[in-house]
């Protein structure tokens, strides 16, 4: 047998010490590995997410409930600001792109948001299948929403009110979309959302545009619905020449589509409703705009400007304090297992030096006897390692298949950081020192005397 197969033999007939040395470093390994996936692979999508985005403007609030909601459709947007304010800010010589947003509804948890061409483009995000919208109640569809509920071109769907499918009762049935096309898979915030016209958001929620016109209409002029959605008849869908009567409803036939009490004309309880959008993503055109302009926006207006990168730091800072606290504690159990792992082995030495000593006999040099004491920390802090790391990324896995929101942040079960290489170097290392003081003690050790006293 050789020095490696004894080694194992050792190991096997300490069988519950081994196993539970290894699940110990393991189970350190494992938390210091999703640990790292989570911090960096967030950093990682927060990068990518704002890339290019100076500054985000949108209604008073908190600063970071706009940059979370706008830039990473993570949190509900802080309200509305007038649609004068994109035109406002794209005459301001120092900013050289203005992309505005329109959010309140979702489909199955997967937000509608309301945008201009201008949005995917800014991702690089590109069709696989079909073409962008061109007029309102067409929609886009991100990679991973298309891949989640199995969505094709030319289906239809109603939105429903709200930003998560808590809402899916509030549905907007009188507005049906239509999806005209597919994207292909990002990396990107635009994966996981339908992007449709700024229009189509106005129509669902009863909005006075002046663009009514894009509606979806066949060639006769009457509104192309699906089968089941509901027939106006001959209606005139001018959205000026209703019939109403004298409390101001509409005055449908017998057996049209009745609404009873849904805002869902372009009134709103008899008051016309202004256009509006959620928020503003800002291109500076100068560097002297991320001195002038948030400060102005924010003293001089009704509106809020919000800097991500100053406030994804500060988020990344607070999120840093926990992982750190959860990082001590593994590094500690890592610790607590290299310790395991010498008392294990300090202890079984004893009961073995007999046979080190006949190893000696029979011509084994201390090198060797040293060496086999190493490998055998070693091999226990690599069994440790290895399962640790399998562990680590299968929770993650896990995780992201049970929590969507933790797929929405980018959180990906395949993939693998250099510093996980770090990871397991350590665990070999503490595996290693944990032997090194048995395996001195061998080598040290008298032949003659270890005989003597084991008979």
């Amino acid at each position: 047998m050789t020095f490696f197969g004894l080694s194992f033999a050792y190991l096997r007939d300490r069988g519950l010490n081994t196993v539970l040395n290894i699940a110990l470093l393991a189970l350190a390994v494992a938390t210091l590995v999703i640990l790292l996936l989570f911090a960096r692979q967030l950093e990682t999508r927060f990068d990518r997410d704002a890339q290019g985005i100076d500054l985000v403007v949108g209604a008073k609030g908190s600063p970071l409930q706009l940059i979370l909601s706008s830039i990473y459709q993570a949190d509900v947007p802080t309200g509305n600001i007038p649609l004068s304010s994109v035109e406002v800010l794209r005459e301001n010589p120092s900013v050289s792109k203005v992309i505005p947003l329109a959010q309140g509804d979702n489909f199955r948890g997967y937000r509608i948001v309301g945008t201009e061409p201008a949005y995917p483009e800014h991702y690089g995000a590109t069709l696989a299948e079909g073409r962008l919208w061109a007029k309102t109640a067409e929609v886009v569809i991100g990679a991973d929403v298309a891949n989640a509920l199995g969505m094709a071109l030319g289906q239809r769907f109603v939105g429903s009110h709200g930003m998560s499918d808590d809402a899916a009762a509030q549905g907007h049935d009188h507005a049906p979309f239509i999806v005209t096309g597919i994207l292909k898979p990002s990396g990107s915030v635009v994966d996981r959302l339908i992007l449709t016209s700024i229009e189509s958001v106005w129509d669902v929620h009863g909005i006075a545009h002046g663009d009514e016109d894009d509606h979806d209409h066949d060639g006769d002029g009457k509104p192309d619905h699906a089968p089941g959605e509901h027939d106006h008849g001959d209606e005139d869908h001018d959205h000026e020449d209703h019939d109403h009567d004298s409390d101001g409803k509409q005055d449908h036939a017998a057996g049209e589509h009745d609404h009873g009490d849904e805002d869902h004309d372009h009134e709103a309880g008899g008051q016309k409703l202004d256009p509006e959008v959620t928020a503003l993503l800002v291109s500076y055109g100068s560097p002297l705009a991320a001195v002038q302009l948030p400060g102005f926006i924010n003293r001089q207006t009704n509106l809020q400007a919000a800097v991500p990168a100053v406030e994804i730091t500060r988020l990344l800072q607070l999120v840093g304090l926990g992982l750190d606290a959860v990082r001590a504690l593994a590094v500690l159990l890592m610790l607590t297992a290299g310790l395991s792992i010498f008392v294990a082995l300090y202890t079984a030495l004893r009961q073995r030096e007999g046979d080190m000593a006949m190893l000696r006999v029979i011509g084994a040099s201390r090198a060797s006897i040293f060496g086999q004491m190493i490998f055998e920390g070693v091999a226990l802090a690599a069994a440790g390692a290895i399962l640790g790391v399998l562990l680590g990324h299968g929770v993650i896995a896990l995780a992201a298949a049970n929590f969507r929101q933790l797929t929405e942040l980018g959180l990906d079960a395949a993939h693998f950081e250099v510093g996980e290489v770090w990871i397991v170097a350590g665990a070999l290392a503490i595996g290693a020192l944990a032997a090194l003081l048995p395996a001195v003690r061998v080598f040290r050790a008298d032949i003659a005397d270890t005989l003597t006293n084991s008979r």
